[in-house]
């Protein structure tokens, strides 16, 4: 590892806050990020932030990530959304023949996408084959790769199974070029992320471009990043995507209260209940911050130092991103009560973070099973579980 991981990209994602809020209008009508954001996050090596640094990648460590997506998220909730997706799958390069790595990400604009866990592939001579479709693909409009999340089923019909007795699930990836693309994605939040569906028929997949994906014994990176399983750094992620759009909402309802004043009213910014709610609501919000990025800082140190990420960190780290998702939803939502019938405008933007926070708050890194995982955890010293290919 011979360059500074992640330098600059905190900084370059800064920089192209302009560039995306001017498109963000855009992106929400056309329910996709435009060509000159999609162009500028590859120009400045955004997507590459958890690829290996032998596949050209910076290799950052968590923090670094998490710090690029909430400035994204700053401006436009849904690029970063597909910003952090398509950069955690990049991890699958870790699991990958290198050859296979290279071919998928040695150019910079190699990206890759998939969705939701689903389906069976059957082995062939080779390799596999599969006919199947999968949906929630996030960033796939960008990606000129795309993977599945498959059970393996071996060529008499019996589900392969691993050592512990749980069935085989493997990531297959192919050119995007070999699926056929569903527009599906008419929702209330995150609309420009084009989380569509896809879809393959009869597609023949190599051996060499499937992995074990969050099977640390398949790993062939060696850096501690690869450590962390890709479901954990999702939520690390999408913590942080949350963080950035509570504060940009929570900065629009200060900025609305300097200046707005109601008839018959105090000013805002001299009500009394005005004051307050914004001392507590910032205490959460920074409150939530400081707790995951602290989290995520005590299991990388120790991660770096020892080699390993424990079960009372994953578990830390799993607490951490569902707690932070709800406490910036409640944060969002305290901003935009407290602008009033200003924030139904959508001129006003606050109406826009309020759908993407909740369409965030709905999907799966923020669902309340996580708090039972962890509960059983302290109390049976249970393992949480790595994700849903382990």
């Amino acid at each position: 590892m011979n360059k500074l991981p992640g330098f600059g990209l905190v900084e370059r994602a800064r920089a192209l806050a302009p560039l995306i809020a001017q498109e963000a209008d855009e992106i929400e009508r056309t329910r996709r990020l435009t060509r000159p954001v999609v162009s500028a996050l590859i120009e400045n090596g955004l997507y590459r932030g958890l690829l290996p640094q032998s596949v050209g990648g910076a290799e950052a460590p968590p923090e670094v990530f998490m710090q690029m997506l909430e400035e994204i998220a700053k401006v436009d909730a849904s690029t970063a959304w597909c910003l952090g997706q398509c950069s955690v799958c990049a991890m699958t390069a870790a699991y990958l023949d290198p050859d296979v790595a290279r071919e998928i990400f040695g150019a910079p604009d190699g990206i890759l996408a998939w969705g939701a866990i689903a389906n069976e592939v059957r082995v062939v001579p080779g390799g596999f084959r599969i006919t199947a479709r999968w949906d929630f693909a996030s960033g796939s409009r960008q990606a000129n790769w795309l993977g599945a999340h498959v059970q393996v089923v071996e060529a008499d019909g019996t589900k392969r199974m691993r050592p512990n007795g749980t069935p085989e699930i493997r990531t297959i990836v192919f050119p995007a070029a070999s699926a056929t693309m569903y527009d599906v994605w008419d929702v209330i939040g995150l609309s420009g992320t084009g989380t569509d569906s896809y879809s393959v028929d009869d597609l023949f997949i190599p051996e060499k471009f499937s992995a074990l994906r969050d099977d640390f014994t398949a790993l062939r990176e060696k850096g501690p990043l690869y450590g962390i399983t890709t479901y954990t750094m999702f939520g690390l992620g999408f913590g942080a995507i949350s963080l950035g759009v509570a504060r940009a909402t929570l900065d629009a309802a200060i900025e609305l209260s300097r200046g707005k004043a109601s008839v018959g009213l105090k000013a805002m910014r001299e009500n009394n209940a005005v004051q307050g709610l914004i001392g507590r609501t910032e205490g959460n919000l920074r409150a939530a911050r400081a707790y995951l990025y602290a989290t995520a800082a005590e299991a990388w140190g120790d991660l770096t130092h020892t080699g390993k990420l424990t079960e009372e960190h994953r578990a830390a780290l799993r607490l951490a991103s569902t707690w932070t998702i709800h406490q910036a939803a409640s944060v969002v939502d305290a901003a935009y009560h407290m602008a009033g019938a200003t924030a139904v405008f959508r001129a006003n933007k606050f109406e826009r973070r309020f759908r993407d926070m909740h369409a965030i708050a709905q999907q799966i890194q923020a669902r309340d099973t996580h708090y039972e995982d962890v509960g059983r955890a302290i109390l049976t010293a249970s393992p949480v579980a790595r994700g849903p290919t382990t």
